[in-house]
């Protein structure tokens, strides 16, 4: 096994999700394929929803993920396998999303499936990702009588 690439992806990965956590969408951008695939949605949602391109991605994590959006994803667990320029893999994560404007906190977990590819400039990047959900419990803070709420915001 190719040691190197592995370390690699595994660093891509984690660049992956801090880039959305803090909302850092050049970060994202260099993270992904120009023709990158994203699945995402979850049942709170109530659909999945396809991205078919890297500005398709960005253009909704943009319009989603705005400063009233506070997520946290902590990613493990990985199963990766690498054949040449190409590579797949398995993560566990976790996410937690506070969407202050609606007053709502989600928690959940799920398995992201990611294939990558080595780019002609030696660097690899996210060409699909998605996930499968595990569980995801939403509350409002109404339900929890005694939710305080610190958070850095970023613009």
């Amino acid at each position: 096994m190719d040691l190197v690439a592995l370390e690699e992806i595994k660093r891509l990965k984690y660049r992956y999700l801090r880039a959305v956590d803090l909302k850092l969408w050049h970060v994202l951008a260099e993270a992904l394929t120009e023709d990158a695939v994203a699945e995402y949605g979850t049942e709170a949602t109530g659909s999945k929803l396809e991205l078919t391109s890297r500005e398709e991605i960005l253009k909704f994590m943009r319009d989603n993920l705005g400063p009233s959006i506070i997520t946290t994803h902590a990613a493990g667990q990985p199963e990766i396998d690498i054949d040449g320029d190409t590579a797949t893999g398995t993560w566990s994560f976790e996410d937690t999303v506070i969407a202050t404007e609606f007053k709502t906190f989600i928690k959940g977990a799920a398995f992201y499936e990611d294939t990558y590819r080595r780019e002609s400039d030696g660097q690899w990047r996210i060409s699909k990702t998605g996930y499968t959900r595990t569980y995801e419990l939403m509350h409002t803070f109404d339900d929890l009588p005694n939710f305080k709420l610190t958070a850095n915001r970023w613009s």
